[in-house]
């Protein structure tokens, strides 16, 4: 190549962008690597199969393009192989302008995507691409069903597509006596186990299905390939609408439902697949739905509290300056919102955190602590018991005019705060400035499904964290059903839901959030192992009212 030639070339090259062929994984967000977190961080373009979308949407950054692939042959859904608008020319396009794009990918695009023909499109082209492998279809789903493909003895794994496999292919795993684990769909797993007892297995070969592979909405059944058709239909999977959901099924000793009993980690969760109602802000309720996802909960945020700005801000604006200028010995948080009005107030006025210097500064609950260590601020007092105003008020020291130079507290909170912690520091010879920092109104109510999933018992669990968010989700939403399991924070909480005629079932043994979903998931468990020791199918709370499906037990 002449050095002209070769300049063009390079000219041309540094003025495409780069493509990142990344594996999303089975369908569990936390399956996503670290790299593949990076890659999305940096994308200018984000072009992903419908199923993964939600799963790296949210790692993205703000306004990334994200072009849809749609299906363009709408037969083929049946077959649970949709044709989709050509993903090759729209990631060339991407690149081509000079973008940053990730292709994202079921599974790890090796093993599971078709990406090949995508990466070869890149290599003709002379686009630079990567690949980020993610955690394969064919090797999460049977981890999370609790079926180890291999062991000690290091048997043969055999992979095999049912929708593409030859005679060939069937003849060899039929006379094999390895693990085969098996790509299909709901509906035709009962035919795939026929091409194998056909090829050789045995009828009374082990065998598990698991559709949903990886989410809260996975389901197990362990059979042989002589009796799958008959379990499944005996669980009235089948026949169903939904037959033509992927599933994944692993053949051999491993899959012998004794052995599962005692490894099907992931559905033996005490919240395994319960939808857990969360009524509080959206920002209040993520650590909490976090800690729920991770006892297999499928939590549903819905707002009963909108916080909204005073009425008169003036009396927020002089405090604020008071704390700037000196005015304060003390400035007490007793929630999250209280934090983030006094932190929009500082950014409205140009100040960080470097305004509190001086100031000492009190915090009830570890989401409000939290919260003001995010706003640069680390809380001097705590409750070391109760965390209310209350306990507070325990801890707080009397003021003392040798020790304290100022005898004044900037005490922001809402506009339906209790006098409590007011009429305390006061008693401790406190002078108090008592701000509305905020309102707390009703929230809108939710849309009509949700509606109609509380009262219908939809639910499974409603977690009560306040007596408002009671009186709010019965005013906006209706009462929940009765199966649904009723979670307080507290007495008071409880009190209330019983006034409104609700039976309260979980009582938090501390007035905490993390505790109260503690206290849930420790119900979930009891429940679960009653259901096991009298050999009783394992249902969730919703499955109790009438006309629900019932579930079998998977395990």
């Amino acid at each position: 190549m002449s050095p002209t030639a070769a300049s063009k070339a390079s000219s041309a090259f540094s003025a495409w962008g780069h493509v990142t062929f990344l594996g999303a994984g089975p369908g569990d967000p936390g399956l996503l690597t670290l790299r593949a977190v990076e890659a999305l961080a940096g994308a200018d373009v984000l072009i992903a199969e419908p199923d993964v979308l939600d799963v790296v949407r949210g790692h993205a950054r703000a306004g990334v393009s994200t072009p849809e692939l749609t299906v363009v042959d709408e037969a083929s859904m049946t077959a649970a192989v949709p044709v989709l608008r050509d993903a090759a020319n729209l990631v060339m396009e991407a690149a081509r302008s000079g973008k940053r794009v990730v292709r994202a990918l079921s599974g790890d695009p090796g093993l599971d995507g078709n990406a090949g023909a995508e990466m070869l499109a890149c290599a003709t082209a002379g686009i630079p691409f990567e690949v980020v492998p993610g955690v394969a279809t064919a090797v999460g789903v049977p981890a999370y069903a609790g079926v180890p493909l291999r062991d000690a003895e290091g048997a043969d794994v055999r992979f095999v597509d049912a929708r593409t496999a030859s005679d060939r292919c069937w003849t060899e795993v039929g006379a094999s006596d390895g693990t085969v684990v098996v790509s299909t769909t709901l509906d035709a797993v009962a035919a795939a186990a026929g091409e194998l007892v056909a090829s050789g297995r045995k009828p009374d070969t082990p065998l598990t299905v698991t559709v949903a592979g990886t989410t809260t909405r996975q389901r197990t059944w362990t059979a042989t390939l002589g009796s799958i058709a008959q379990t499944l239909k005996q669980a009235k999977v089948l026949p169903s609408p939904d037959g033509h959901q992927p599933v994944i099924a692993v053949v051999g000793e491993r899959s012998a439902a004794a052995q599962r009993d005692r490894l099907a980690w992931f559905e033996s969760k005490p919240l395994f697949g319960w939808k857990v109602l969360v009524p509080r802000t959206k920002e209040q309720s993520a650590s909490l739905s976090d800690q729920l996802r991770s006892y297999g909960a499928v939590p549903s945020e819905v707002p009963t509290i909108a916080v909204e700005p005073p009425r008169t801000p003036q009396q927020m604006e002089r405090a604020v300056k008071g704390l700037v200028t000196g005015r304060y010995e003390w400035i007490a948080f007793t929630s999250v919102n209280a934090v983030k009005a006094v932190r929009e107030k500082f950014e409205e006025y140009g100040l960080d955190a470097r305004a509190f210097a001086g100031i000492k500064v009190a915090a009830v609950g570890e989401q409000t602590a939290r919260a003001l260590v995010e706003f640069g601020v680390k809380p001097d007092l705590v409750p070391s018991g109760e965390q209310s105003a209350a306990g507070l008020l325990e801890d707080w020291p009397p003021y003392d005019p040798v020790f304290d130079p100022i005898d004044r507290v900037f005490l922001p909170r809402a506009d339906i705060a209790t006098e409590t912690l007011v009429a305390g520091l006061i008693e401790l010879g406190w002078e108090v400035d008592d701000v509305t920092a905020y309102r707390t109104v009703r929230a809108s109510p939710p849309p009509v499904e949700t509606r109609e999933a509380i009262k219908g018992g939809g639910f499974d669990a409603v977690l009560f964290t306040s007596s408002s968010t009671v009186r709010n989700l019965v005013g906006i939403a209706g009462k929940p059903h009765n199966v649904t399991v009723i979670a307080c924070i507290g007495p008071a909480t409880a009190k209330t839901a019983e006034e409104h005629g609700l039976r309260v079932d979980v009582l938090s043994p501390e007035p905490s959030v993390t505790k109260l979903a503690e206290a849930l998931a420790e119900f979930g468990a009891k429940r679960r192992a009653a259901a096991v020791e009298a050999g009783d199918p394992v249902t969730r709370p919703s499955e109790r009212r009438p006309g629900a499906r019932r579930r079998r037990s998977t395990t």
